[in-house]
């Protein structure tokens, strides 16, 4: 579900589902953008240097038992930002993109 949606030098961009996260180095930003029932939410936005950390996150889903995986960005706030991915490698395919666009160490 994760998906690059745009990767240049100076922005990267994800969708999953109806969530967007970009992230600029010329505005300085990461936003998320969120639909719900068609209803686009207010963005929000934080520093590219309040992203503390890019990982896996795994959890199980109580009804089917499967295990879903997102792309979890960690803020030095304490919150989170997560991204649904189809499979594991969807997922982290999506954090070395997120890690390399940042300049962080491979996972």
């Amino acid at each position: 579900m994760a998906k690059i949606t745009e990767n240049t030098p100076q922005r990267l961009a994800l969708q999953s589902g109806s969530t967007t996260v970009t992230l600029d180095k010329t505005a300085g930003t990461a936003t998320l953008q969120r639909k719900i029932m068609f209803i686009s939410l207010k963005p929000t936005s934080v520093p590219l240097t309040e992203i503390a950390d890019v990982s896996l996150d795994t959890v199980m889903d109580p009804a089917s038992h499967a295990e879903v995986d997102h792309a979890m960005l960690k803020l030095r706030t304490g919150g989170a930002w997560a991204l649904a991915a189809r499979d594991r490698p969807s997922a982290l395919a999506a954090i070395a993109a997120i890690r390399g666009f940042l300049g962080m160490p491979a996972a």
